[in-house]
């Protein structure tokens, strides 16, 4: 598969539709059910979330919609390490993570409370952008170059306020069986906050131990195609690893590289070479 070389801001992924395997049928619960599931869920959440005050409380009712909303999925997810990340704090770390699917934001938000780096595309998403204002998303216009030095101050004051940050440093979707360079913008936020940096894996499964590649949403498959793909595949298991912390040391390149060698370790997936022409 030929990868097209990036420039500017804007990350490509080689990945299609072609990395995704035939719809599933559908055992058990019917596809419609579990549509209508995660839509009195997220109905739930929108309705609700304006009386939920304070803000402390607000990430937790987050957390909570975020687990409601994988199970009315019917992903299950699994934590590793199992015991509540093993007892990590979370306040002003930067949580940086392979990115595959729309899956992984919720996976994420179920594990603690973080505020998603995203495309400013998204708050014009209803009701999913309404959803990424109320849980403090930072976002970013990933087709200019001049965005990125404010984008680099907003996540440093953000850590320095000791709230988590995530941020999907591939910039785009993968399929799973390949895995992109890490762009270094948001790692020099790190540097600048001196925050650590927590480096978190996330593979999918079926019960059967074998890769659910339907959850990759990658290709021309819309938000919704993708929804009705996981929907159609029985017993997805979203595993989100979480790795050692990484000191805010050395320049943004190669905090950026350990990070990225950290994730590759977990999923046993290497990241392509970065392109020259990539910048970040």
């Amino acid at each position: 598969m030929d990868h097209p070389v990036p420039s500017g801001w804007l990350p490509l992924s080689p990945c299609t539709s072609a990395c995704l395997p035939a719809p599933a049928v559908r055992t058990g619960l019917p596809q419609a059910l579990r549509l209508i599931a995660v839509g009195v869920v997220l109905l739930t959440a929108l309705l609700a979330l304006p009386f939920v005050h304070p803000v402390k409380h607000r990430g937790r009712w987050l957390r909570a919609c975020s687990q409601a909303l994988l199970r009315a999925a019917g992903v299950r997810l699994r934590i590793t390490p199992t015991s509540e990340a093993g007892g990590a704090v979370w306040g002003g770390v930067l949580v940086v993570a392979n990115h595959l699917s729309w899956i992984d934001v919720l996976a994420l938000a179920a594990v603690a409370p973080m505020r998603p780096l995203a495309k400013h595309e998204v708050a014009r998403w209803p009701p999913i952008g309404r959803l990424a204002r109320c849980a403090g998303a930072l976002f970013v216009d990933r087709a200019g170059l001049r965005a990125v030095p404010a984008t680099v101050a907003e996540i440093t004051a953000t850590l320095r306020g000791r709230d988590a940050v995530v941020v999907f440093p591939e910039g785009t979707t993968w399929c799973g069986a390949a895995a992109g360079p890490f762009r270094r913008a948001a790692f020099q936020a790190a540097l600048d906050a001196q925050a650590p940096v927590r480096p978190v894996a996330i593979t999918f499964w079926h019960a059967d131990g074998a890769p659910a590649r339907a959850a990759a949403f990658v290709g021309t498959q819309s938000l919704f195609d993708s929804i009705l793909r996981v929907l159609r595949t029985p017993g997805m298991i979203c595993e989100v690893t979480v790795l050692d912390d990484l000191a805010p040391t050395g320049d943004r390149r190669a905090l950026a590289r350990r990070a990225e060698a950290a994730i590759a370790r977990a999923t046993g997936v290497p990241h392509r070479a970065r392109q020259p022409a990539l910048v970040g």
